[in-house]
């Protein structure tokens, strides 16, 4: 079999196959996939899990007067050092 032969048969069997497909209610002009922005719809529903979260404990309150004195010490530099938390301990066998 030659490689035209070969080519020809590959693209007829390509075109009867395409033949085979169809979309029900298919407009030439202006048709819109149903499926078109699925993948976007799906990634803001995984987003939003919940728009009204109700918790079991309520949210502690906030002050205001605390976060303008945080603030203030972040703009003057003299912010508070955080206590440094280490996850792993290192064990020698000396």
């Amino acid at each position: 079999m030659t490689t035209r032969l070969r080519i020809s048969a590959i693209l007829a069997l390509g075109m009867v196959a395409s033949g085979c497909t169809t979309i029900e209610d298919k407009e030439f002009l202006g048709y819109k996939d149903p499926g078109f922005g699925e993948a976007n719809r799906a990634t803001f529903a995984a987003m939003v899990i919940n728009p009204d979260p109700r918790y079991d404990t309520p949210i502690p309150a906030t002050s205001a007067e605390h976060a303008a004195q945080a603030i203030d010490r972040y703009r003057t530099d003299k912010v508070k050092v955080p206590e440094r938390v280490t996850t792993t301990e290192s064990i020698s066998d000396n």
